[in-house]
């Protein structure tokens, strides 16, 4: 269980829970809340080739992903550890696309 707590860097067994809770969560509620505001806005297999259709889709569920984390570390009260990962991931993302430009 240490190397498990080590990965996450985490300080109880409690907080591996929560964190992961949060990351179960997040996960599935990402996937309704894309679908739902697609829908609204009628991107959906019927007017849209697969294709393009599921481009969209997972490229719409990134940022919604990113911000339910957030919300629900809130929630959950791990808020400064998402936060923290979200840096992160904005980093990396950032420095892939500057890697691009050169």
């Amino acid at each position: 269980m240490e190397k498990i707590r080590n990965f996450f860097r985490v300080q109880s067994n409690y907080q591996l829970l929560i964190i992961n809770i949060v990351f179960a969560v997040t996960g599935t509620s990402s996937l309704f809340v894309a679908d739902y505001i697609l829908n609204y806005f009628l991107v959906n297999q019927e007017n849209y080739n697969n294709f393009l259709y599921w481009t969209t889709r997972i490229i719409f569920i990134l940022p919604v992903y990113q911000f339910l984390l957030l919300f629900f570390g809130v929630l959950f009260g791990e808020f400064s550890y998402f936060w923290e990962m979200e840096k992160k991931t904005y980093n990396k993302i950032r420095l892939m696309f500057k890697k691009n430009k050169k």
